[in-house]
């Protein structure tokens, strides 16, 4: 018996706050032009929104919050009601709290119950990771319409009494180089006629014997290593690896569905930032796909940006068009992506 196709059906986003560009961050932290034209031309973005006040410090927005608002708009585009979910998954490398999981405070909030839930511990690969295990649960035949969410709010990371002038460049680069947000998508295994099918889904750990190029800590009480620094980020492994990592992720998805590199129609490549993205667009040669990024006016938004792509690609997609997402994950170096096609 031949396994039942599984469609996204639509996918949704928040973003908090108003947007944050490199001068306001600049005023703020008391930099100079030649930081901002740093920012400008090292990382490439322009603005980004943040979940912590600049001024008060007050964090305004919460991973529940935003996940909360993106899965909304997704079931409303989908023309769904929550409770016609029955699987949950959120990837996620900042949940509110360790417990209780932030995908069961969105559920909450959304008020649904008595489904099964799952939350993925992961950086940016997390987003694809709720897509497999959410396709996954589908394929058994004992679900039929799962609600996959992704997010990040990295506002307990960040301080806005930091000194950037004494900051080391491992650390820096997290100041400017990540925003906040949550997006979400709705999959079924109903004959939704027009919905994109979910073709397939790469999502594989690749990081033995590799050191992790970003190690984010999260301390408790007791805090028993002082001194050291909770986020860390090597940049130029990143640099040097990233780019050929997701060309093994489309090579092999392409290899997998039979597709040539002409017959893809979009791509939604890792949004890692304004420099590097369009770095890895062109070594990924692509000809005739049209991209779909926005890093450089939202910034690197973790588990959101594969959701947030979609949401951009979905409503451009007509029948007969292939679109092929790809994310990769530095801290142990895990590459994913899927491909999709509307028939």
């Amino acid at each position: 018996m031949s396994k039942p196709e599984v469609r996204v059906l639509a996918a949704g986003s928040a973003l908090p706050g108003p947007a944050v560009d490199n001068a306001a961050l600049a005023r703020r932290f008391n930099m100079d032009a030649s930081w901002e034209q740093w920012v400008d031309v090292f990382i490439g973005t322009r603005s980004r929104h943040l979940a912590v006040d600049l001024e008060s410090g007050e964090i305004r927005s919460s991973l529940a919050e935003l996940g909360t608002e993106a899965a909304q708009r997704a079931l409303d585009a989908a023309g769904l009601r929550p409770d016609d979910v029955d699987v949950m998954v959120l990837g996620t490398a900042t949940p509110d709290q360790l417990m209780p999981a932030t995908v069961n405070m969105i559920a909450e909030r959304l008020g649904i119950n008595d489904i099964a839930t799952y939350q993925l511990q992961s950086g940016c690969t997390g987003a694809v990771g709720a897509m497999d295990l959410g396709r996954q649960m589908l394929l058994t035949g004992e679900h039929r319409t799962a609600l996959v969410l992704g997010g990040d709010v990295c506002a307990k990371h960040f301080d806005v009494d930091f000194d950037l002038k004494n900051m080391a460049p491992t650390e820096l680069v997290n100041v400017v180089l990540f925003g906040d947000g949550a997006g979400a998508a709705v999959l079924t295994t109903e004959p939704v006629a027009d919905a994109a099918v979910m073709h397939e889904i790469l999502n594989r750990l690749t990081g033995l014997g590799r050191p992790p190029g970003q190690v984010v800590d999260w301390y408790g009480q007791a805090n028993r290593r002082p001194g050291e620094s909770a986020l860390q980020e090597d940049y130029k492994a990143i640099e040097q690896l990233v780019p050929g990592m997701a060309m093994e992720v489309l090579k092999e998805l392409l290899d997998r569905l039979g597709w040539t590199e002409t017959e893809v129609d979009y791509l939604l490549p890792p949004q890692l930032s304004g420099t590097m993205t369009p770095r890895i667009v062109a070594e990924l040669g692509l000809p005739g796909a049209e991209e779909i990024s926005v890093v450089t006016d939202i910034a690197n938004t973790g588990n959101a940006a594969p959701f947030i792509q979609l949401e951009h690609a979905l409503p451009e997609m007509v029948s007969g068009d292939r679109a092929i997402g790809i994310a990769i994950e530095s801290s142990k170096w895990i590459k994913a992506g899927f491909a999709l096609g509307k028939v």
